[in-house]
């Protein structure tokens, strides 16, 4: 076995690892953040159950998969990659599954996923990134660093450890970029980013995924390769909506 194929295998702590950066920022999530880093089984389904975006989709997941638990490795991989599972359910099914279970609970912030998205829609989170949650809305305003900004933190990112220090690493990485009419990704820099002390030793040379400035586990060339495809594809229907809207 090589260090590449050292990933995360259990549902649950793969689902705490992604989550817990933005929870920890008080973005999404309960506001006890102890029981995603510290907690069984039991204490991340709860924990889980109370952030709004994603536990929708791994209930989706679930139900359109036919796979029973919400947070089995399979569902959890595909909604933080994509791919997988995931990869073959049909946008407009998807869309309605989600509004079915997302809808009563929607409000506001949720404003934006209506039946109109499905074109731009996958079961995975960066599509609830860009297509659900406002900030792509806010580009073309004259004031697009801070959208721009959350949009980049708040996707998943894939890159190569450069260096590691004892709680932090430098990652080489892709960073989002707007020109003025459209979203892209950047050439690869360099970027210091917090270690999750829960994960295995980080190396140099490893793949790994960073959420919201942390790395939160490690990726197989396979897993990069469903990230890049899932980024790639909601950058170009996301442009699409763009040109439409940014004068």
């Amino acid at each position: 076995m090589t260090r590449a194929d050292i990933v995360d295998t259990d549902g649950p702590e793969m689902f705490a690892r992604y989550a817990y950066a933005p929870n920890q920022l008080g973005y999404c999530g309960p506001q006890d953040s102890s029981r995603l880093l510290n907690g069984g089984r039991n204490e991340i389904e709860l924990a889980a159950r109370q952030f709004t975006g994603a536990w929708p989709y791994l209930q989706v997941l679930s139900r359109m998969t036919g796979i029973a638990d919400p947070l089995d490795h399979r569902l959890v991989e595909s909604y933080w990659l994509g791919g997988g599972v995931g990869a073959d359910l049909e946008s407009h099914a998807f869309t309605a599954e989600l509004l079915a279970v997302i809808g009563p609970q929607a409000g506001h912030y949720w404003g934006h996923l209506t039946a109109e998205l499905a074109n731009e829609a996958a079961p995975n989170h960066c599509f609830h990134v860009f297509g659900v949650y406002p900030w792509s809305r806010l580009l073309g305003e004259g004031m697009d660093e801070h959208p721009v900004a959350v949009l980049d933190n708040c996707r998943i990112t894939w890159g190569t450890v450069l260096s590691t220090g004892r709680a932090d690493a430098i990652v080489s990485c892709q960073q989002l970029a707007w020109d003025g009419a459209a979203l892209s990704l950047s050439a690869a820099l360099a970027r210091n980013v917090e270690l999750d002390r829960t994960i295995p030793t980080v190396a140099t040379g490893d793949l790994v995924a960073v959420h919201w400035g942390r790395v939160c586990g490690r990726l197989t060339t396979e897993q990069v390769q469903a990230l890049a495809d899932s980024t790639r594809r909601q950058l170009h229907v996301t442009n699409h909506r763009l040109a439409q809207q940014v004068p």
